[in-house]
C-alpha cells in the first residue's frame, strides 16, 4: 500500500493492516450461518470473530492515536489534506469500527438465540452476509485509496467505482432482507420475528459500509482530485 516514510507511511501502513483483519473479521460471518446450518460446531468460529474485532479496536486506536496527536511538523508542512480532515479522519475511523462491533454482536447474537436454520428466510439470512463480505471488500479498496490520497501531496484518486458498487451492494441487501422478512411471515415459520430481528441486523452493517462511503464523499468534496461521484455531463 505504501512506499512513504514518516507519519504518511505509518498511517497507510497501519491502515492496511486494520482494513485487513476487518475484511477477514466479515469473512467468519457467512462460515458462521454455514457452520450453524449444518450443525457444526460454532464456537471456534465465534471466538476467531471475537479475536479479530479486538485486533481491530487496538488497530484503530493506534490509528487515532496517531492522528490525534500529530502536529504539523509530524504531517509535514505539504500535507494540508491531512492537517485540514483531522477531526473528520477520527470519526472516520471509530465509524469504520463499527463493521467489526456489529459483525460480533450477530455472531454472538445467532448462538444466543438458535434460529431454525431450515426454512427460506435463513437461506436469505446467508446470502445477506455473503453480499456484505463483498461489501467490505469493495470497502477496503475505496479506503485504501482514500487514506493514500489523503496522506500523499497532490496524489488523485478516481473512487466512483467502488462507491457505486457498494451502493450496488447495500441494494441487493435491501432486497434480500425484504424477502426473508416476507418469507418468515408467509411461511408460518415458528418466531418469524427472530428473523426479521437478523434481517435487520445485517441491513443495519450493510447500511454502516454505505454510510463510510458517504463520509469519504464528504471529505473528499474539499479535496481537488479526489473523485468520489460521476460527473453527469460525461454521461451525455
Amino acid at each position: 500500500m505504501t512506499s512513504e516514510t514518516g507519519f504518511s507511511g505509518t498511517l497507510e501502513s497501519q491502515t492496511k493492516t486494520y482494513l485487513d483483519r476487518l475484511t477477514l473479521c466479515s469473512t467468519y460471518l457467512p462460515d458462521l450461518l454455514e457452520a450453524y446450518a449444518s450443525g457444526s460446531e460454532t464456537e471456534q468460529v465465534v471466538e476467531r470473530i471475537e479475536e479479530t474485532e479486538s485486533e481491530c479496536d487496538d488497530l484503530r486506536r493506534s490509528i487515532t492515536a496517531l492522528i490525534a496527536n500529530a502536529d504539523s511538523q509530524d504531517i509535514g508542512l505539504l500535507s494540508t489534506r491531512i492537517k485540514f480532515n483531522q477531526s473528520a479522519l477520527l470519526k472516520f475511523y471509530k465509524d469504520l469500527d463499527i463493521v467489526a462491533n456489529h459483525t460480533e454482536r450477530i455472531a454472538q447474537e445467532l448462538t444466543m438465540i438458535r434460529p431454525a436454520p431450515d426454512v427460506h428466510s435463513y437461506d436469505g439470512l446467508q446470502e445477506m452476509a455473503a453480499v456484505i463480505v463483498e461489501m467490505a471488500e469493495a470497502l477496503a479498496d475505496v479506503v485504501t485509496q482514500f487514506i493514500q490520497s489523503l496522506a500523499r501531496t497532490n496524489a488523485t484518486a478516481t473512487l466512483t467505482d467502488g462507491i457505486e458498487q457498494i451502493r450496488d451492494f447495500e441494494s441487493q441487501c435491501d432486497t434480500i432482507r425484504n424477502d426473508v422478512i416476507k418469507s418468515a411471515f408467509e411461511d408460518d415459520v415458528e418466531d418469524p420475528l427472530v428473523y426479521r430481528e437478523f434481517a435487520v441486523l445485517l441491513d443495519e452493517l450493510a447500511n454502516t459500509v454505505e454510510d463510510l462511503t458517504d463520509q469519504i464523499t464528504v471529505i473528499s468534496s474539499e479535496e481537488p482530485g479526489i473523485v468520489t461521484e460521476a460527473d453527469p455531463d460525461s454521461e451525455n
